[in-house]
């Protein structure tokens, strides 16, 4: 998604105590971030955070890491966290910035992530940017890295194309399809487990149907 400079970004999420500019420190060492022993989450490609946010205040004895390549997005992000928050210390959250390609740099198994979130990633239609996607078996070859036998990955996205064909990418990588709805918002899944997104409200008051699945990790 693209994002205008935001020159404020950077200032802010500087002095922002749960923005982390050097994840790599953190590798194998996310639980002396948070400084307690709970379960961590990642989600991956977070966008404004706004599902990240949602979830942390819904979970509060779970930790989130919520990863995006842009700093712009973050900044807007890290606004939508304090906004959703209020007066409430932000205590559960990280965000950082960093490229997913290399997710196993700033993510190690001794992290223990106990899930992994994407949502409405960007679809890369064309057949020559299909490796982007972050449901790509490139990527998932990664995922598998960080997540123990019988973990999982939720995915949600409005694009049909992107969803079938990530169903094919889960099965090729060994990830077994274990929950799947083709219209999320009219199916018995409790929406506390998957809060909704900006796009995913911009998207179903537009009459889009919102695609959602559970991927185990065998």
């Amino acid at each position: 998604m693209r994002i205008r400079k935001k020159k404020w970004a950077e200032p802010e999420l500087s002095k922002c105590p749960f923005y982390v500019a050097e994840p790599k420190d953190y590798k194998n060492r996310w639980k002396e971030f948070f400084a307690n022993g709970n379960p961590v989450m990642l989600e991956v490609g977070c966008g404004k955070c706004s599902f990240a946010a949602q979830m942390a205040l819904l979970n509060p004895d779970i930790n989130f890491i919520a990863v995006d390549i842009k700093l712009d997005m973050l900044g807007v992000g890290r606004r939508n966290i304090v906004s959703l928050f209020g007066d409430r210390k932000v205590g559960n959250i990280a965000l950082t910035r960093y490229n997913v390609e290399q997710i196993d740099e700033i993510i190690g198994p001794d992290d223990e992530i106990q899930r992994i979130y994407i949502n409405f990633c960007n679809p890369w239609p064309r057949e020559k940017h299909k490796k982007r996607r972050l449901t790509h078996p490139r990527k998932l070859k990664l995922y598998r890295q960080i997540l123990k036998d019988g973990l999982e990955i939720h995915f949600k996205t409005d694009d049909d194309e992107l969803f079938a064909e990530s169903l094919e990418y889960f099965e090729s990588e060994n990830f077994r399809i274990t929950k799947i709805s083709y219209d999320l918002h009219n199916s018995d899944i409790d929406p506390d487990t998957t809060p909704m997104t900006e796009h995913e409200k911009m998207f179903s008051d537009e009459g889009i149907k919102i695609k959602y699945c559970v991927a185990q990790k065998l």
